[in-house]
């Protein structure tokens, strides 16, 4: 009996630990990663951030989604100094995350061989593997561990194939060839680290959807993210919402401070300090009256007033 347990236990063990890493990550791994958000998923375990969501994410600021990130304990959500396509574009979007690392030819093969087994395409370079996954509002991001020449992970074709997949762009830790093709892409922007006239070479994918790192930040496949000229920031999916809407009052209540300050009708400590009965009337009145269609409620309104500190 115990020597039937041992062999038992052996033949388990070997199995486990022979078992391929899989480059894709499976539905229940990035439903496990993201198990912070209730709602509906994506076919491939992401969560389904709704586009008004993403499209109202495009009015928001740098400042604003920083302050709240930090405010609920994601402090390290930030990548600066990037190369824009476009500068002075906002995009928005769903990630695909995808790991690249330098190729050594055992792990290159093993790479291959996995990939084959999981119905990945083989023809032409695996560097491809990634953008055969995309969907429509999706943003590819990988890490390219910073390397720029031979580590263009996209040029003018993969640029175009990416757009109609997504209608979106890119963010690589690492670089891209054919910039001026890329630019003249209507539709499409890219952050990068750099670009370079030469070809990939020597650089293997080793997963998709997983967790990477984009410099000082780590990003999960279903994260959001908002990326300007100022930065990019990668946002947990849950909290995607609540920060659009507190983003959306903090943007408010400036734009009526900056009346009040204008008119010279309260000091200006009452205005940036905690507001008086009448002050809060007055912005119900000026809220009432708004020019534009605003996302954010009534109901929103009087929650924000009845906090303490405003």
């Amino acid at each position: 009996m115990n020597n039937l347990l041992i062999g038992t236990i052996a033949t388990f063990s070997v199995v486990t630990t022979t078992q391929a890493q899989r480059i894709g990550s499976s539905v229940e791994y990035v439903t496990a990663l993201t198990s912070n958000w209730k709602g509906d998923r994506l076919p491939d375990g992401r969560p389904n951030v709704p586009e008004i969501v993403l499209e109202r994410l495009q009015n928001c600021t740098l400042e604003q989604i920083w302050g709240y990130l930090g405010n609920k304990g994601y402090r390290n959500q930030v990548e600066k100094n990037w190369v824009i396509l476009k500068p002075g574009e906002t995009m928005t979007g769903r990630v695909v995350t995808a790991q690249f690392m330098p190729t050594r030819p055992d792990l290159d093969t093993l790479v291959r061989k996995q990939g084959k087994a999981e119905g990945r395409a083989q023809k032409g370079g695996i560097n491809i593997w990634p953008i055969d996954i995309l969907t429509k509002g999706d943003i590819y991001v990988a890490d390219g561990y910073g390397k720029i020449k031979d580590g263009t992970l996209i040029g003018s074709s993969l640029g175009n194939a990416i757009y109609g997949k997504t209608g979106k762009g890119v963010i690589f830790y690492g670089s891209v060839r054919d910039m001026q093709e890329l630019k003249d892409t209507k539709g499409f922007n890219a952050w990068v680290k750099g670009h370079d006239p030469s070809y990939i070479k020597d650089m293997t994918p080793t997963s998709i959807n997983a967790p990477i790192r984009i410099g000082e930040v780590t990003v999960f496949p279903g994260d959001v993210v908002f990326a300007n000229e100022y930065g990019v920031v990668f946002i947990p999916a849950h909290l995607v919402e609540g920060l659009v809407s507190a983003s959306e009052m903090t943007a408010l209540r400036d734009e009526f401070e900056r009346v009040l300050l204008q008119q010279g009708k309260y000091p200006s400590g009452e205005i940036h300090g905690d507001w008086s009965a009448n002050i809060k009337g007055e912005f119900r009145t000026w809220v009432s009256k708004y020019p534009k269609k605003l996302a954010i409620t009534q109901k929103d309104i009087d929650a924000y007033l009845a906090k303490e500190g405003h």
